[in-house]
């Protein structure tokens, strides 16, 4: 596949593999994504999968057609991005291997030192010079690895990310969901614990002119940049992607089943935006998590057991809190026959966490009473009715002004004369009023 009339891909997909990392469920398989920069010196993106090596060697020689490669930039020294060195340096030996101090680290760790293999050690904004192609190198540590660098070719605009808006799902696989569901379960199961490394990488290639961003899983993004880049911003940022509420439960004799999905139907019935609801022991856990952070409230519901929660949900909290849950209003259900304490745990394994929680508690002793029915309509309503105040708060018109490059939207009574949009660095004079 053609990128540019110099860049072309010669990664490779995977649909043999169940879960990716050992946990995360890959219906859609996986691609393992590299490229090749065609000019005077020839530049390989990266390797792939210890099991796909053949394949990507046959890929690189078909697209260099006869040609030879001058340098193989590694900028994630994963596995599943770099088993397949030490191939490419057998089959041409004459190769550099560029990367950081910490690469080359690592890369003995892995594989061994190899005393013929010739190294380039670059620093963040070394620039290296293919011909046609100038390349920069930016250093976007803990995104998700301590080493990785990212690389921007200034001359065709190209933003090659790492494993940044990369997401799950191989390549020649229709994804029916879209980009943004297997990406956002993606970022948040992999990259989110590092949102604000995230956001410094966006100040790094603020102003950078992309035209493209190459991945190293999930498709190349070469259309609508804007919406990528918002997202990803969003995401990184630890807002709510979606006004709504996502009802997490686990139930032993479905009462407290009961009780979640009544709350669902209370919350349509009261207007509520959108509503999701799962059943964290029969669910993907991963998109579960994913669920939290689209939402901008959550609400937890579960049996009290062994004096604690149920243990998948106590789970679920974890994989919360080691992401770094924040920005969030949080509610409470619980369940328990003699001595309820789920709610209490709950609440105490999420108290680091920046959150605010509903004044109301759902208390439920074996079964649903009438009165507890009455308590969840009321849960309902404070959900609810906290979005309907937060809107009537905002209409008063808060005016909104437009980044013309990238499409960010800044809210406020005016545009600071000294504002410096936060995705692509441009001044107030480059905002529109919308």
């Amino acid at each position: 596949m053609r990128i540019t009339n110099d860049i072309k891909y010669v990664g490779v997909n995977d649909h043999k593999i169940d879960l990716f990392e050992g946990q995360y469920e890959v219906p859609l398989g996986m691609a393992y994504n590299s490229y090749v920069i065609l000019d005077e010196k020839i530049a390989v993106f990266d390797s792939v999968e210890a099991d796909f090596g053949e394949e990507w060697l046959e890929n690189i020689e078909n697209a260099l057609e006869g040609k030879t490669p001058d340098y193989l930039i590694v900028q994630h020294m994963e596995p599943d991005h770099s088993a397949n060195i030490r191939a490419l340096t057998a089959k041409y030996p004459q190769v550099t291997v560029v990367g950081n101090a910490k690469t080359f680290t690592m890369m003995n760790q892995f594989y061994g030192e190899d005393p013929a293999m010739n190294k380039l050690v670059v620093k963040n904004g070394d620039t290296l010079s293919l011909g046609r192609h100038e390349l920069c190198f930016v250093f976007a540590p803990m995104v998700h690895w301590p080493e990785v660098m990212m690389t921007y070719d200034k001359t065709d605009k190209v933003f090659f990310s790492a494993d940044a808006f990369g997401k799950f799902g191989a390549n020649d696989v229709e994804d029916p969901e879209g980009w943004a569901c297997e990406a956002r379960r993606y970022y948040f199961g992999i990259v989110g614990k590092y949102g604000a490394h995230v956001q410094k990488l966006f100040q790094a290639i603020q102003g950078l002119e992309i035209k493209a961003i190459c991945p190293l899983h999930g498709p190349v993004l070469d259309e609508d940049l804007d919406y990528y880049l918002t997202t990803y911003n969003t995401w990184s940022s630890y807002e709510p992607e979606d006004e709504g509420v996502f009802i997490a439960y686990t139930s032993v004799y479905g009462h407290t089943k009961e009780a979640a999905e009544l709350l669902a139907e209370k919350l349509e019935e009261k207007g509520c935006p959108r509503v999701a609801i799962a059943d964290l022991a029969r669910e993907d856990m991963f998109e579960c998590v994913e669920d939290a952070f689209r939402h901008s409230k959550l609400v937890l519901a579960t049996t009290t057991y062994n004096n604690d929660c149920f243990p998948f949900m106590r789970t679920f909290i974890d994989h919360l809190v080691e992401r770094g849950f924040q920005n969030r209003e949080v509610a409470f259900i619980e369940n328990g026959t003699w001595a309820p304490q789920a709610a209490k745990r709950m609440k105490g394994y999420l108290e680091g966490c920046p959150l605010t929680f509903a004044e109301t508690t759902v208390t439920i002793k074996s079964a649903l009473t009438d009165a507890n029915k009455e308590t969840i309509d009321a849960l309902a309503a404070e959900l609810v009715g906290a979005q309907e105040e937060e809107a009537e708060a905002e209409a008063p018109a808060a005016q909104k002004w437009v980044c013309s490059i990238c499409g960010y939207v800044y809210e406020g009574e005016a545009l600071p004369e000294d504002y410096e949009c936060p995705v692509c660095g441009v001044g107030p004079d480059l905002f529109e009023e919308a």
